[in-house]
């Protein structure tokens, strides 16, 4: 077999794999875009999510390297969410505090862990931040509006810009850049503490909310949203290159 032989037939099964992931997953577009849109005013469509949300599994089924430790669900789950909050992101409905408040939690933790080497307690990132770890937690989920959430929202930088996902913007799109993105982001979710990631994976992959996960893990709803938005804080911590 000749090289492009050996090259057009590699393509080929990738173009295959890719549509499968596509067809098998297309149903949780539809889940997730009904999940958000029960948080969402009545000015967002549907019809604009799902078509964001298949935009966003497309890349995901491009992008996805299993070896990078992220099952694919929680990975295309995360990507459908930024596809879909590119297209929510336009209502500017997110205050420049919450972006803030999100980068000052993320800046703590990267602190921590780079000063401890290991996972950042949550009681560590508030004596951090000279704060309690009441008010740590009351920060941590306002600065996800306690309703919605999205890796897209976290990354973004203080003042609410888009650019690491907007392909007008010179960022990330540029090819390379982008892909390192994806599999740095993949590395970042199978390197969370377990509990984080198990979070997660219910949330985006099973479609379950706070309070069923909590059923599941027989702790509080708001226990469950305080682990949530500490994975969150912790993914941004740790991909602080790409802010």
């Amino acid at each position: 077999m000749t090289l492009a032989g050996g090259l057009s037939m590699y393509n080929d099964v990738r173009s295959n794999q890719t549509d499968e992931l596509v067809h098998k997953h297309a149903p949780l577009v539809k889940r997730i875009a009904q999940h958000l849109l029960a948080r969402l005013p009545d000015s967002v469509q549907i019809e604009d999510l799902i078509q964001s949300g298949m935009i966003g599994l497309l890349e995901a089924s491009r992008k996805y390297d299993v070896s990078r430790g992220a099952s694919f669900e929680t990975y295309a789950g995360i990507r459908i969410r930024g596809a879909m909050m590119d297209e929510i992101r336009k209502g500017d409905w997110v205050p420049r505090s919450v972006h803030r408040n999100s980068r000052k939690i993320a800046d703590a933790i990267k602190r921590v862990e780079d000063r401890v080497g290991r996972d950042a307690r949550d009681a560590e990132v508030a004596e951090e931040m000279g704060i309690t770890l009441e008010e740590y937690y009351a920060l941590s989920q306002d600065s996800l509006s306690g309703k919605l959430f999205s890796f897209d929202e976290v990354l973004e930088s203080d003042e609410g810009s888009a650019s690491m996902y907007d392909p007008d913007s010179g960022g990330l799109y540029d090819g390379v850049q982008k892909e390192l993105f994806q599999q740095r982001l993949a590395e970042a979710i199978g390197g969370l503490p377990e509990k984080e990631k198990l979070i997660l994976s219910l949330y985006y992959s099973e479609e379950l909310n706070l309070k069923e996960i909590g059923q599941i893990l027989s702790v509080s709803e708001s226990r469950v949203s305080q682990i949530h938005s500490q994975a969150a804080h912790r993914l941004k911590a740790r991909l602080t290159e790409w802010a």
